[in-house]
């Protein structure tokens, strides 16, 4: 990168000033990542980590910030004085980070592969996530208290009789382990599908499991599926939750946490206003769905859309296949029936139409100021494979109280 003078910066007191000098130099997101988390560094030691990668192009931008008073104009501020550390592996676009933020907790290091969501956490934590977590070298990792991570899961080519931590390898469950091995955090927060408890016939848990306690050392308690709709989401979404501890006393103080007992509805997460035509569905789609349900109806199977009613409770929202259409809801707020995208037929007037995104969000549980700055199509699919932020913090709240003694 060519020198650039520092004389071209003038002070920067914000971060959307910086974002706004950052498009002026042609930087790629790993740079950006370094840059932003030396901002945001809990001491000397971990800015000086990452400072030492920085270009001298961007070392004199660093010269016109004064870090102590910067102004984190963004959704979700670094936490000041914080009660502990984490680290957000599998970032996505932050969900589990909120949970922790929102308990005190300081994000020491962040890591997401996908562009978009990369794009969605930097604007709402005003950090840039590390990409490819496989080349990230775990000796490089912060020291911090607590991991976390949304793990994918993936099957494990079994080589041994025993299995572990050495059968992980070429999966990415694998860098969760190598570097819980380097940094001995006090203790992990893992979520995943709730089909992980079956996956290979049960293999792929006994593996993890088995290289949690027994390779590397933790104390984990029975792994819990837990249900977003327990703790104040109408969305009946149930993940396993797994968490461990260096300490056994802690380990035995912990539980997983009871449901609230708190009911809400899809009415409690609609968009206060009127929604965009875009979102209503066309007669003619309408009808295709209507027969296609018939036809999986009619040769016994349960497939199809779904409309669910003000009082009812969504179904879980997920990725491709009928994700929005199981999700439907019944709105008759729409004032302009005239199509602003290209569809086949006119628009229903039974006032059908998909959740918005933002409905997503409440689904999961972000609050309304998480910014959503990607177009809808990568909005839904970072939504669907975010976690439920109030699951997330209800089992992350006990986790600190075991840590806390």
């Amino acid at each position: 990168m060519p020198q650039v003078s520092k004389n071209l910066f003038p002070k920067i007191d914000r971060f959307s000033d910086l974002k706004e000098h950052l498009n002026t130099l042609n930087l790629t997101n790993d740079v950006i990542a370094d840059l932003t988390h030396f901002l945001q560094a809990e001491n000397l030691s971990h800015r000086k980590q990452y400072k030492k990668n920085l270009p001298s192009a961007v070392n004199d931008l660093i010269e016109q910030i004064d870090i102590e008073r910067f102004n984190w104009d963004i959704p979700f501020k670094p936490v000041e004085n914080p009660k502990f550390t984490f680290i957000d592996l599998f970032a996505g676009i932050g969900g589990m980070r909120i949970a922790f933020q929102q308990l005190g907790g300081k994000c020491v290091f962040s890591s997401e592969w996908d562009k978009h969501s990369q794009l969605s956490y930097y604007e709402n934590f005003g950090e840039m996530p590390f990409g490819d977590i496989t080349e990230v070298n775990e000796q490089e990792v912060p020291k911090h208290e607590i991991l976390v991570a949304g793990f994918p899961c993936q099957a494990f080519s079994i080589a041994g009789f025993k299995g572990g931590f050495k059968d992980t390898r070429g999966t990415l469950f694998f860098d969760v382990a190598r570097i819980l091995q380097e940094k001995h955090p006090d203790a992990f927060f893992l979520e995943n599908v709730k089909g992980l408890y079956g996956h290979d016939k049960g293999r792929t848990l006994d593996v993890i499991l088995r290289t949690l306690r027994e390779d590397l050392g933790y104390y984990v308690p029975d792994p819990q599926i837990m249900n977003a709709r327990d703790f104040g989401v109408p969305q009946n979404r149930e993940r396993i939750f797994i968490v461990g501890f260096r300490n056994k006393a802690a380990a035995n103080r912990f539980s997983y946490p009871k449901p609230l007992g708190v009911h809400t509805t899809i009415s409690d997460i609609l968009e206060d206003e009127e929604v965009s035509v875009k979102y209503y569905l066309s007669n003619q789609y309408l009808r295709t769905l209507v027969n296609h349900r018939a036809r999986h109806e009619a040769k016994g199977n349960g497939f199809g859309y779904e409309i669910i009613p003000s009082d009812g409770v969504a179904n879980a929202i997920v990725v491709g296949g009928m994700g929005r259409e199981r999700n439907l809801v019944v709105d008759d707020r729409l004032s302009n029936f005239v199509p602003i995208t290209h569809i086949k037929g006119s628009v229903n007037k039974k006032g059908i139409r998909k959740m918005t995104p933002r409905e997503w969000a409440r689904l999961q549980g972000f609050p309304d100021k998480f910014k959503i700055v990607v177009a809808d199509s990568h909005a839904y699919k970072q939504f669907g494979n975010s976690v439920a932020v109030p699951a997330i913090q209800a089992t992350a709240r006990n986790l600190i109280r075991s840590l806390e003694g």
